[in-house]
């Protein structure tokens, strides 16, 4: 009983706590979205522009890329951190343009909103997603441009042992895998609705 109460009681993270509480609010916004799709039941088809395959690609790469900048960055080996965060980093904004060559694809094409609820899910849903990536590209930014603020090996050494650049690494990798994995059930739902 004591080690039950203990966990009740520990001190927690509140940077941490802040994020999974921001997390939650996103899981209940997109399954809000999905839940009034169903629920207009409108059997509209979803198109789905080509280029997301390819985004689907550069998020699921990034994380990637992130778990290997992270395994890096406890090794010590700051030079692959280095190469792995710059890896995420323009992945990540790779993304974000495909995405936005995707709407493109879709106003050229004359699919937009005209009478179309599935092309407005699309928007909505991807929409919503690129909100979410372009505050994880922002935090990446931050860690990507501290990475190369201390290229000499000592500066590297100390800024990996400071614990609020190592809860920043944790937290920035929970949250961009929470992006990709999110992306991926959005994807899916696409793909099926298409």
């Amino acid at each position: 009983m004591k080690e039950e109460s203990n966990y009740f009681t520990k001190r927690r993270e509140p940077l941490k706590f802040m994020l999974q509480l921001g997390i939650f609010g996103s899981i209940l916004l997109f399954a809000m979205v999905f839940f009034i799709f169903y629920a207009r039941n409108t059997h509209s088809p979803i198109p789905v522009p080509f280029i997301f395959d390819f985004s689907t690609a550069a998020i699921l790469i990034s994380s990637f890329t992130l778990i290997m900048a992270n395994r890096s960055f406890f090794r010590e080996s700051f030079v692959q951190y280095r190469i792995m965060m710059a890896s995420t980093f323009f992945l990540g904004i790779a993304f974000v343009l495909m995405q936005f060559f995707g709407w493109f694809e879709l106003f050229s094409a004359n699919k937009m909103l005209h009478n179309n609820m599935g092309a407005a899910f699309l928007y909505i849903l991807s929409g919503l997603h690129v909100l979410h990536i372009l505050i994880g590209i922002a935090v990446l930014y931050v860690s990507f441009k501290a990475s190369f603020t201390n290229k000499k090996y000592i500066d590297s050494y100390i800024y990996a042992v400071n614990p609020p650049n190592v809860l920043r690494l944790k937290l920035i990798s929970y949250f961009w895998h929470f992006i990709g994995v999110l992306w991926f059930v959005i994807y899916l739902f696409l793909i099926f609705h298409q």
